[in-house]
């Protein structure tokens, strides 16, 4: 019964429409509206499901009194155990993850109903992006459930089990959910999301005020140690030279500041998504240079597991790993660095297929394609051609047209937008965000009428400018990323890119975690400027412009 009520919410769920979906947006019935058709109807399978939906309703207390009154008036649901979901407790949670770091499995051990032991697994992925990638519900105590993972995993090294405080389960939790929620494509498994509203109740029960998953943080210094330690060791003796040094400097961005964010541990999965993936997609080099990679990596990772003492065995794996990418690899960056028209047009959104009929796409189309999508940019041709690079002025918010009754909090939301841009980042985004808010208050003012913290819809307006300034992307200058961004405002790693997908709606533009177009210079950085500027000059000087 609660995995099907789990089911109808989350098949409610707007989160299901994701607005990079390439299916037809409709309008879906929302949960309480499902509930008043079970409460026309009196029959104990209406009874039992209304149990259930009361308690899965989420901060829906409207909704959760009105199923409480009609079911003082019908016959107690059945099972009785139905009527004691509010004494619904977890009593121990355990962290099972891996050296490696690649992800965790949280364990919650719950007794519903206050007598019946069941566990709860949710699977929060760091390679993804500390995200849920699956969860599921064992009915049996979590110490059975324990003493099974520890029979099937005796002999692995590199387990690692640690008790974990309810505050801090409900902060790991609460926080992948959030960024599964806006991540596309969203990851799905025969019971995720299916059962997130179930997942979501049970971490409701925990306390609040705890400290989610923590990345290693490695400032420059320890980077530049690293990589000096490493060029005069054993392993790196022999590649101590300018490209191996400036590639390593890649292949250190990637380790700290995606996937788990350590440089120490490298599993088959991580180096798996760094050839395959990550290197041939992010880094723009000459293929002579790329293809340093695969030794320079299997010489680093004898290096760093060494230090940290890594067992030989997962050592060994990890090294295998990089031996059966290599191939891969090294097709990968050949089609990066010299794209047929199939690749070209692939990367700019469009059907590679029609690229391989010849005379239907050349390089000439491909160029004149890649400088539309860059006009996209600043709002058109026109406007790309005029492009300039002198930086943003420092300028005043303009409450031209701001309706009055929404003036004191935009006030709030400026105060705080202008503090986040005076201490992490400068004068150019301060502008772009004033500028940003205004459009926002000017174009949607309900917005700023809404119940909400000031502090999340800050975050949101900071986040929509640097991603359209590709902040966020490892290619700007500052090094900040959205957790910096979360941190500073004290909101989820999640909340800015949700609140700044609504604001974008408002505006009648669409954005999500990888991306925002907002089709003007007038929010663009200096720094972004020069960036389309030089290619569009590249693309025109292929044209022959």
């Amino acid at each position: 019964m609660l995995s099907l009520v789990s089911a109808l919410a989350s098949a409610l769920d707007p989160r299901g429409q994701h607005p990079l979906a390439d299916l037809p947006m409709f309008e879906i019935p929302t949960l309480g509206e499902l509930a008043g058709t079970f409460i026309e109807v009196d029959v104990p399978e209406t009874t039992a499901l209304l149990a259930v939906i009361a308690e899965l309703a989420g901060d829906d207390e409207v909704l959760r009194a009105r199923i409480r009154r009609t079911l003082d008036d019908r016959a107690a649901a059945e099972p009785v155990w139905l009527t004691r979901l509010s004494e619904t407790t977890v009593y121990r949670i355990l962290r099972m993850g891996h050296v490696f770091g690649d992800g965790d499995n949280v364990m919650l051990g719950v007794r519903l109903a206050g007598e019946y032991g069941v566990t709860f697994l949710v699977y929060v992925d760091h390679n993804m992006g500390t995200v849920v990638k699956d969860a599921f519900v064992v009915p049996e105590p979590i110490d059975v459930v324990v003493a099974e993972y520890e029979k099937s995993t005796a002999g692995e090294p590199g387990m690692v089990w640690e008790e974990l405080s309810g505050a801090d389960a409900r902060a790991w939790i609460d926080e992948a959910i959030s960024l599964g929620a806006i991540t596309f494509p969203p990851f799905e498994t025969e019971s995720w999301p299916e059962c997130r509203p179930l997942v979501e109740w049970v971490v409701r029960r925990l306390p609040d005020g705890g400290t989610g998953y923590q990345r290693p943080q490695w400032e420059q210094k320890q980077r530049d140690d690293l990589a000096n330690r490493f060029f005069a060791s054993v392993w790196g003796r022999r590649l101590d030279d300018a490209d191996h040094r400036s590639l390593l400097e890649s292949l250190m961005w990637y380790a700290v500041d995606y996937g788990p964010g350590d440089p120490l541990r490298w599993s088959s999965v991580k180096v798996e998504i760094l050839l395959t993936d990550w290197l041939p997609r992010k880094v723009v080099a000459p293929v002579r240079f790329l293809s340093l990679a695969p030794d320079l990596l299997r010489a680093f990772v004898c290096f760093v597991h060494d230090e940290v003492d890594m067992p030989q065995v997962l050592t060994d794996e990890t090294l295998a790993a990089i031996n059966d990418c290599r191939r891969q690899f090294l097709q990968g960056i050949q089609a990066a660095t010299s794209p047929g028209p199939p690749e070209l047009l692939a990367a700019l959104g469009g059907n590679a297929d029609i690229a391989g009929v010849p005379g239907l796409i050349n390089h000439d189309m491909l160029s004149e394609m890649a400088l539309n999508n860059l006009a996209q940019a600043v709002g058109g041709r026109r406007q790309l051609d005029r492009l300039g690079v002198k930086p943003l002025p420092d300028e005043v918010f303009r409450w031209g047209g701001i309706p009055e009754d929404i003036a004191p909090r935009v006030t709030e939301v400026l105060a705080l937008v202008d503090s986040c841009c005076d201490e992490l980042l400068d004068v150019e985004y301060r502008t772009a965000c004033r500028r940003l808010l205004a459009r926002v208050a000017l174009a949607d003012p309900a917005v700023f009428s809404r119940r909400g913290r000031v502090e999340t819809a800050a975050a949101g307006l900071v986040w929509i400018v640097g991603q359209a300034n590709g902040l966020f992307d490892g290619t700007d200058s500052s090094g900040l990323r959205v957790k910096d961004l979360a941190a500073h405002f004290g909101v989820g790693n999640g909340s800015p890119a949700q609140r700044g997908v609504t604001m974008l709606r408002a505006v009648g533009l669409t954005g999500s975690a990888y991306g925002v177009n907002l089709g003007s210079p007038d929010y663009l950085v200096a720094e972004c400027r020069e960036w389309l500027v030089q290619h569009r000059d590249t693309f025109r000087d292929r044209m022959g412009m």
